[in-house]
């Protein structure tokens, strides 16, 4: 298994899950600099010339979303997702999407002050926040004491925004982001 990767992107995410695992996989070094991720090689994986990007024998996939959704599905005795027809698995599976499709870019538009306009698709940060810390309930993570990878894309979301130097100003969101700072394979960015 091949992960594509440079430590200043959302391959990070990726990784992070790949570790929680214990997957064996090869890093792939992309440099954005020399645009390595935009070659005719790249592009054949990952046609949107983004990271991240997985490959795995003869199945690639892209979108941190999917490649969480593919990794948990590989390694099930990792147990960090509900199993097919099981009576969590749909809200496990509405996080996943939630945290790509809505908090993603209520955080960016919030990071970025930008107002969000409803147009747009998705809802403000402050809606965000309000079912994330719905979601989350007493925790400690958002299916209790079962860390999924509902929670390596919601929490890395907030781990991002933390990067950037802010908190959320939500006891219950923030403490839960502590948490996952403190786990062993906990995304790393940057280095």
């Amino acid at each position: 298994m091949k992960l594509y990767y440079n430590p200043k992107s959302r391959a990070a995410i990726s990784k992070w899950m790949l570790d929680e695992c214990g997957a064996k996989y090869e890093i792939v070094p992309i440099n954005f600099e020399k645009r390595e991720h935009k070659t005719p090689e790249f592009l054949k994986i990952n046609p949107a010339g983004k990271l991240p990007a997985l490959v795995d024998g003869d199945a690639r996939v892209f979108e941190g979303a999917a490649i969480c959704m593919y990794i948990a599905e590989k390694y099930p005795e990792a147990n960090l997702a509900p199993k097919p027809g099981s009576p969590e698995r749909g809200r496990y599976l509405s996080l996943m999407v939630y945290s790509t499709s809505q908090l993603e870019p209520a955080m960016g538009d919030k990071l970025m002050k930008v107002e969000t306009q409803p147009q747009r698709g998705w809802t403000d940060f402050e809606t965000v926040l309000n079912v994330v810390e719905g979601e989350l309930g007493k925790g400690p993570y958002l299916f209790g004491d079962w860390f999924t990878a509902a929670d390596v894309m919601i929490g890395s979301m907030f781990i991002w925004m933390r990067m950037w130097g802010t908190k959320t100003g939500r006891p219950t969101i923030d403490a839960y982001v502590d948490r996952l700072l403190a786990r062993p394979h906990c995304m790393k960015m940057g280095g």
